[in-house]
């Protein structure tokens, strides 16, 4: 972002996206699904309001092996940093070493990758950059075009392991 000159604040503080490219006699070997949930179906690209309903993995070291730690069901606060970011409450929190892990909404698409967990001014709150315009920033600014790519498994959104 700096080699291209933004200067957007909200741009350049909720922007976390990072890009894997996968060689193409590698492509059946890997699973775009998320544990647990599947998907995602689609991207979203209208945000979440308060009270919407997120999903997410992450799998922390910190976390001791714990699988049962690792599925995230929670609700959006809504958006914030015109779309940027989205603040949401999962159980459990993203902690170190769930970032970059995705977010995804009630119906399965991709909303967001966590950034931040945040101590104040919402404690165990977590920041989630929005996906859907990280994509189109990076594509507004040419080279190769870049796209989500959907899960392979249906979404089940919803059904935590107990």
């Amino acid at each position: 972002m700096q080699q291209v000159g933004e200067t957007d604040p909200d741009t350049c503080a909720y922007n976390d996206l990072a890009l894997v490219k996968i060689d193409p006699a590698d492509v059946a070997s890997v699973n775009p699904s998320i544990p647990n949930f599947g998907g995602p179906v689609g991207l979203n690209t209208s945000g979440t309001a308060a009270g919407d309903k997120v999903y997410s993995y992450g799998n922390s070291s910190l976390r001791q092996g714990i699988t049962l730690l690792s599925p995230k069901q929670g609700f959006s606060l809504g958006d914030d940093a015109n779309g940027w970011t989205h603040t949401v409450y999962t159980l459990t929190p993203g902690i170190p070493g769930d970032s970059g892990s995705a977010f995804l909404d009630a119906n399965g698409n991709a909303l967001g990758v966590l950034s931040t967990v945040a101590i104040a001014p919402l404690p165990a709150s977590n920041g989630v950059g929005d996906v859907a315009k990280e994509i189109a920033w990076a594509n507004s600014k040419g080279g190769q075009s870049i796209s989500l790519v959907k899960g392979t498994e249906p979404f089940k959104g919803g059904l935590l392991p107990i």
